[in-house]
Order: structure tokens, then C-alpha cells, then sequence
């Protein structure tokens, strides 16, 4: 797995023996020698990865770790601290300055890269909703806000054989709030998992004989939840197993005796990365829907229409009704836009309350909507026509303390063989301009002579 690994030490032999292992496997290296350095490269470079050493003068591991998660830029960049302490209080206050995970000194290369795969994996998912959310920002669409740094309210799985333990870590979990669903074997586990929504699954190796590990396989191959992340409980004896976890697709691990800050700082951490994850997902899903999505009227934009009226063409055929707002102008001219707009959007909801579900209705442009539909013959188009007309003039539009009467012109037109989208539209459009030189108010359907105009202006939509 090519990626780029900003290594931190302020000894250069450390530094030179990691770059020479880290080559080895074929990924890009750079050194710094100092935190200053470190931050530097972190901004300039962009690595994927940063393994930190922890005793450094000046600037310590800990306090470049908390700028990193600090910095926009590099907030999302995991950390592996590598440390010659053995401290338990120092894992726990590196997990707390955002470390993803320690190793210690001196360096065993088989857990490292077993580690840096699985961080890399996490990472890759993560850089490519950012990059898709990023562009959505640049098209114009506001991100949604961070998530609450409170892993209050979510619910982890905790699967182990050993009831007692059971009883410790779900105490544990819940001094954060965390809510915790138990289980005791993989069967039941795997049973939960299906039926409900989790934030985190932790997952004992010592199940059911090791179907720990296939339940965090299982996990990773069904798609509703892949990307829940999970957290291997292990005895320190079973290293081969949390490595064959990690490249199976486990997130992280807590060896036993459990502890209780340890596990709660992995926890958060994990937590926090999902929801973080399920932020960009949703800016991402807001966006594309905000790309399609007239933002007056709330209907489908002429984008979305044009693209869904050539998937009916397709698969058999279409109908289309043109619609015109009547005598909009000297709406907007005698009571202004925003009386205009708000006319706008009450016919765009009597309009869409009058049609069923598998129709699309969207603005046209302007004061236009559209109505793409599956084939109908003449007489039901027009029916269909005629029910929206009186929805929108039998009632008066009311904005504030003013009624107005409003009415719409429509001009039907049905898909012939061979036909474009932008012919069938044209046609429709020669209908409406007939019902609007017949007085307004009214619908037409396009007639065979039609098409001979509405072919000519195709080219022009």
C-alpha cells in the first residue's frame, strides 16, 4: 500500500533505521527532526501517516500531536506515537492528544505495519468524502457543522464470553455516556448487528473460540456495517491475532487487564472518527441533492428532469406538460420579486400535490415548471393537465394579507419514435404557446403538425 509516512525523532539514527524499513515496503518517507519541523512538513508535505516520537526537546510528542488535531489541515492525519515509556498514564494522555495508537521502542515492524495498513485504509475512506466535500464547497454548498466532541448517546456493541467482563467494560463505556448492547457469543452478537444501528463493536478475541476475528471479518463484507468501527479486547499473548485483526479490518485494540481510561480514550476516538465520517457523507448526499433541487421551490431543477426524461425515452417512452405561470411579469411588476417568488412556490406545491409519486415536476426556468411522466395517451395527458390547471386557478394565492387569483397555461405533448428530449419538449412548448394565444388558462395537446415546429426548435433547448 503505497502512502507518503512523515517520521518525527530527534535522533537520527531512530530516524534513518525507520526510513530504511518504511523504503523497504515502498512507501514515500520524510524525516523531521524537531516538532517545529514536524508541523512544517505536516502543512507542506501532506503526509498520510505521522509516526511521532514522543521524548523530543522543546516541543514533546503530546503537544505536536494536539497542534496537529488542531490544525484543519492536518486534523484527520493519523498519529502513531512511538514511545520507550511503559507508563500506563502516558498511553491514556497520548490517546487524549488525539494519538491514534503507541508503539514502543524498540520498534516491532511486523506491528507496525500491520498498523499503518489499517490506518491507511480508514484514512483513504475519510480523504475521499473530504475531497468530495470539499468540491461541493467550492460549487457553493455550506458544510454542515463538526460533530459534538460527546460520544454521549452511542451505542456500542461489546461481545465477550466472560459475563464479569462484560459487567466492567459496559461501566467503563458508560462514565461517557456510551450505551451498551451485550452479547455472549457470535451468534448473538451477529444478531444484534443486523437488527440494529451501532457506533462501535467491541469484540473480544477470546469468542466462542476465536469467532471474534470472523465476526469482524463478517462485518467488513456486509455493507450496512462496514464501516462501524471495531475494537479488538485481546490478552497480551494473542499479538498474532490482533495483527490478523488489523489487516482483516479492525480499527483498533485494548490488551488486557482492561484500562478503564485506555479503553474509554479508544473508544471516543473511534466514535468520534464514525460520526466525523458520517458528517462528510451527508454534506456529500445534501450536496448532490442540492445540485438537482431547484432552490426557490424546493422541486427538481431542469438538470434532474432532462437527465430523468431521457432515462424514459429509453425504456419506452415519456410525456411531458409544459407549464407557464400566466401573466407572471406583471405579478413581479406591481407587487415585487419576493410576492413573485412566494406565488412561485405555492403553485410549485399545489402542482406537486396533485401528481403522483413516480411523476417528476420541476421548474423549468423562470416562471416554467415541467412535468415529465411515463407514456399516457392524449385524452389521460390532458386530464392530468386539467387538474392541475384548476388546482392552481380555483383557488386564490394568498401571501400575507393578499389574495390573488392565478392561473396557468399548459401545453402537453407525448414522446413519438425516435424523438430527443429536447424535441418532445419543444413540441409540448409549441402547445403552450397556443393555449396562450387562445386566452390562457387552458391546456393544449400537441398536435402531428407540431411536431414539424417542435423538431425545427429541438436543437435550441
Amino acid at each position: 500500500m503505497t502512502a507518503r509516512v512523515l517520521v518525527v525523532d530527534d535522533i537520527a539514527a531512530n530516524l534513518k533505521l525507520l526510513e530504511a524499513r518504511l523504503n523497504a515496503e515502498y512507501y514515500e518517507v520524510a524525516l523531521a527532526s524537531s516538532g517545529a519541523e514536524a508541523l512544517r512538513l505536516a502543512q507542506s508535505w501532506a503526509p498520510d501517516v505521522i509516526l511521532l516520537d514522543v521524548m523530543m526537546p522543546g516541543m514533546d510528542g503530546y503537544e505536536v500531536c494536539r497542534l496537529l488535531k488542531a490544525t484543519p489541515q492536518t486534523a484527520y492525519v493519523p498519529v502513531v506515537m512511538i514511545t520507550a515509556l511503559v507508563d500506563q498514564a502516558e498511553r491514556v494522555r497520548g490517546l487524549e492528544a488525539g494519538a491514534d495508537d503507541f508503539l514502543s521502542k524498540p520498534v516491532d515492524h511486523t506491528t507496525l505495519f500491520a498498523r499503518l495498513r489499517a490506518l491507511l485504509r480508514t484514512k483513504q475512506v475519510l480523504d475521499a468524502f473530504r475531497l468530495r466535500a470539499e468540491t461541493a464547497k467550492d460549487l457553493g454548498f455550506e458544510p454542515l457543522p463538526d460533530p459534538s466532541k460527546s460520544v454521549a448517546g452511542a451505542h456500542a456493541l461489546l461481545a465477550t464470553e466472560d459475563e464479569a467482563e462484560a459487567q466492567a467494560l459496559s461501566a467503563i463505556l458508560a462514565q461517557d455516556g456510551i450505551m451498551v448492547t451485550q452479547a455472549s457469543d457470535a451468534s448473538i452478537a451477529w444478531d444484534r448487528l443486523l437488527h440494529d444501528n451501532f457506533d462501535l463493536a467491541v469484540l473480544s478475541l477470546w469468542l466462542d473460540d476465536g469467532e471474534g476475528l470472523r465476526l469482524a471479518s463478517r462485518m467488513r463484507a456486509q455493507s450496512s456495517m462496514r464501516e462501524v468501527p471495531v475494537l479488538l479486547v485481546a490478552d497480551s499473548d494473542q499479538r498474532s491475532q490482533v495483527l490478523r485483526g488489523f489487516d482483516l479490518g479492525a480499527n483498533d485494540h485494548v490488551l488486557r487487564p482492561v484500562d478503564a481510561n485506555e479503553l474509554r480514550a479508544r473508544a471516543r476516538n473511534q466514535i468520534r472518527r464514525k460520526r466525523y465520517q458520517e458528517r462528510l457523507r451527508a454534506d456529500l448526499q445534501r450536496s448532490l441533492e442540492m445540485a438537482v433541487t431547484d432552490s426557490l421551490t424546493g422541486l427538481r431543477n431542469r438538470r434532474y428532469v432532462m437527465r430523468h426524461l431521457e432515462g424514459l425515452l429509453r425504456s419506452g417512452g415519456a410525456t411531458v406538460l409544459l407549464i407557464d405561470v400566466d401573466r407572471f411579469k406583471s405579478v413581479n411588476d406591481t407587487y415585487g420579486h419576493a410576492f413573485g417568488d412566494a406565488v412561485l412556490r405555492e403553485v410549485a406545491e399545489r402542482l406537486r400535490l396533485h401528481l403522483r409519486a413516480v411523476d417528476v415536476v420541476a421548474r423549468f426556468g423562470g416562471e416554467e415548471f415541467i412535468v415529465a411522466m411515463a407514456p399516457q395517451p392524449p385524452d389521460d395527458a390532458g386530464m392530468v393537465a386539467e387538474r392541475l390547471r384548476l388546482s392552481v386557478c380555483e383557488q386564490p394565492v394568498r401571501v400575507g394579507n393578499r389574495a390573488l387569483a392565478v392561473s396557468i397555461s399548459i401545453g402537453a405533448a407525448a414522446a413519438v419514435p425516435d424523438c430527443t428530449v429536447e424535441q418532445l419538449v419543444a413540441t409540448a412548448d409549441v402547445a403552450l404557446y397556443r393555449a396562450k394565444a387562445k386566452g390562457r388558462n387552458r391546456v393544449e395537446i400537441a398536435e402531428p403538425s407540431d411536431w414539424v415546429r417542435g423538431h425545427a426548435q429541438g436543437g435550441a433547448l
